[in-house]
């Protein structure tokens, strides 16, 4: 909502501008009127919305037209005074004053008006009859108020509808010739109701609609209360009201009629509650909330963003088979203002069979978005409403901002759970294959992934000691001349030589003393396509020798040639190096330091699949 209101009054001369601003302030009415007020400041604390309001008088005899054109470019709400005694007054209305204000005004931002007629102490007849053709031909005219300066009738109410109409503004809400609410508030209201049906079977049951009564309005609806906006509903809409519960067009129906009753200022309430500003586009500072991310720090999920997250994935999991088909992924992301993970994000994460995203591999995904762009995750939180849901201050309360890994490295451990690993190699090394891997897919499936689809990112969860970690595997373009910080920055280097390519072990060699033979970074060479004779390397030492001369581990055999699943091994090794950076090259090259690891792993793998599968049964 607006910080403050900027209010002017404009009108022929000695139709009473400056008299109503002077009975409003004081109270009574003023014996000597100067030809303009100043401007005064209402405080928040005055006023019915607790917002600041400025009110600005206008005077001919005072003012130039300039002057005149900079005041109606800086108010939010101007007020068309006329004198409900002098019809050339309200004929100026149309004739001079409405043409006057949309020269002056943004076509695309038109400010609100307001009709005052004036000196109603001075007639027994109402200036309505006369006004109302008027305001059904201009649409920003939001009301018409008839008062009296002299005897204080309806002063405060003036400019309260002043300040409503900016606050609570019916234009981009309704269309008064359709007597419908406009398509954007239609979007609007429907992202709300979708968010707030919590169980997405398309009605809000009394258990969601306390909610967001609660949530919207700080007060739950008493029983009765509840029954008969349902019973208004039923009254007027043969399916707004299904199993007792709310549908969509229930909803929008509600909405509609306190727009028609002139209760928009509810409506408004809910649209901004759920991050929507006077465009009815979601606000950047609902959506971006402040988050702190200091150098060398990387960001993650906690634990209630995952809990959130979980129940999205159950809400729209409708068949319970723990994935989600192209029609549930769809409805999950219905709330968003396009379509926010491509076909790429199906070669990224782990997908069953028939290609759909596992539950697994959903969560892996929101990892990833977080770990590489928590800006972007933090958008698409705030479209799934996790802040309302959760009842958290704002998105940023799901996120975990990690410690320096320079203070990790000096206390020689880590809470992160999210590990980077950049993977290096010249053309045709099995980089790709690589990634794949990770995700369970062997040769002959990743034949099937089409070009224009492929990822250069893949995440999967590994464990190590027990540990649940989440590795992100990144392919780094092969250009040796040029190489981004976001390439050298990584957790663990992977570098891949075609062992069936004598050329191909070079380019890592080179890749490795160039950028990372003085790093701190850990570095593991991997021979693929194992499964194929190998080829001596045309370079000065053996791939072995290399590795013991920079005291790296021993080259480790990788293959997607399988029949199965590729060998998780390599994954869980790369994850226990990126975790343990200060292990010695002795505890690196002994078989019971990974014996350790891949065992706890396997151990935890297996559990960790069975307790998911018991905690699935009640859903």
């Amino acid at each position: 909502m607006r910080k403050d209101v900027r209010i002017l009054l404009v009108g022929e001369p000695k139709v009473g501008k400056t008299s109503l601003i002077m009975s409003l302030v004081s109270e009574e009415f003023p014996e000597v009127v100067p030809y303009r007020a100043e401007e005064i400041t209402i405080p928040a604390d005055v006023t019915p919305e607790r917002v600041p309001t400025h009110i600005v008088d206008y005077s001919e005899a005072e003012q130039t037209d300039e002057q005149l054109f900079q005041e109606i470019s800086k108010a939010n709400v101007i007020c068309i005074v006329y004198s409900v005694n002098n019809k050339k007054s309200i004929e100026k209305v149309t004739s001079h004053w409405i043409p006057l204000i949309t020269d002056n005004t943004d076509k695309d931002s038109r400010v609100p008006l307001i009709l005052v007629g004036n000196k109603s102490d001075l007639v027994e007849h109402s200036s309505m009859e006369t006004i109302l053709p008027i305001m059904n031909q201009y649409s920003e005219i939001e009301t018409c108020v008839e008062c009296s300066a002299k005897n204080l009738k309806n002063i405060s109410e003036l400019f309260y509808y002043a300040q409503k109409a900016v606050l609570h503004p019916t234009g981009p809400l309704y269309c008064p010739d359709r007597k419908d609410m406009k398509p954007l508030c239609i979007k609007a209201l429907t992202r709300i109701f979708k968010v707030s049906d919590l169980d997405n079977d398309g009605i809000l049951n009394d258990t969601e609609l306390n909610f967001f009564q609660r949530i919207c309005f700080n007060t739950p609806l008493a029983p009765q209360a509840l029954e008969d906006v349902k019973n208004v509903v039923k009254k007027n809409l043969s399916d707004g009201v299904c199993d007792n519960g709310l549908t969509l067009k229930g909803f929008l129906f509600l909405h509609t009629l306190f727009i028609q009753r002139g209760r928009h200022e509810t409506t408004w309430t809910v649209l901004r509650r759920f991050g929507y500003d006077d465009d009815l586009d979601l606000n950047q500072d609902y959506l971006f909330p402040p988050l702190k991310l200091p150098p060398d720090c990387t960001t993650e999920l906690n634990h209630n963003a995952y809990l959130f997250l979980q129940s999205v994935f159950d809400k729209h999991d409708k068949d319970r088979d723990c994935a989600l088909s192209p029609e549930e992924l769809k409805d999950l992301f219905e709330v968003f203002p396009y379509m926010p993970w491509g076909p790429d994000v199906n070669n990224t994460v782990c997908t069953n069979d028939q290609g759909w995203i596992t539950y697994q591999g959903y969560l892996s995904q929101w990892t990833l978005t977080t770990y590489l762009d928590v800006q972007r995750c933090l958008e698409y939180l705030g479209c799934l409403g996790y802040s309302i849901i959760a009842e958290q201050e704002s998105q940023a309360s799901g996120i975990t901002v990690t410690r320096d890994k320079k203070i990790d490295l000096q206390k020689k451990q880590t809470q992160r759970g999210v590990f980077c690993c950049n993977v290096f190699g010249d053309f045709g090394s099995g980089k790709s294959g690589f990634l794949q891997g990770i995700l369970g897919r062997n040769l002959m499936r990743q034949k099937t992934i089409r070009e224009e689809h492929r990822s250069f990112y893949a995440i999967s969860t590994t464990y190590v000691y027990g540990q649940e970690k989440y590795l992100l595997l990144h392919e780094v373009f092969p250009d040796f001349d040029y190489l981004s910080d976001a390439d050298l920055s990584c957790d663990i280097v992977c570098l891949i030589y075609d062992t069936g390519n004598p050329h191909s072990f070079e380019y890592c060699a080179k890749i490795f003393k160039q950028y990372f033979m003085d790093s701190k970074v850990p570095c593991m060479m991997v021979a693929a396509k194992s499964d194929l004779p190998e080829i001596k390397q045309l370079y000065s030492c053996s791939p072995l020798e290399f590795c013991r001369k920079h005291k790296m581990p021993p080259p480790q055999s990788f293959t997607c040639s399988t029949a199965g699943a590729p060998s998780r091994d390599i994954y869980t090794k790369l994850t226990t190096m990126a975790m343990y950076p200060h292990v010695s090259q002795a505890d690196l090259k002994s078989s019971t330091f990974w014996l350790k690891a891949s065992v706890g792993a396997t151990v935890f793998a297996v559990l960790g699949f069975a307790m998911y599968r018991i905690l699935l049964k009640p859903r």
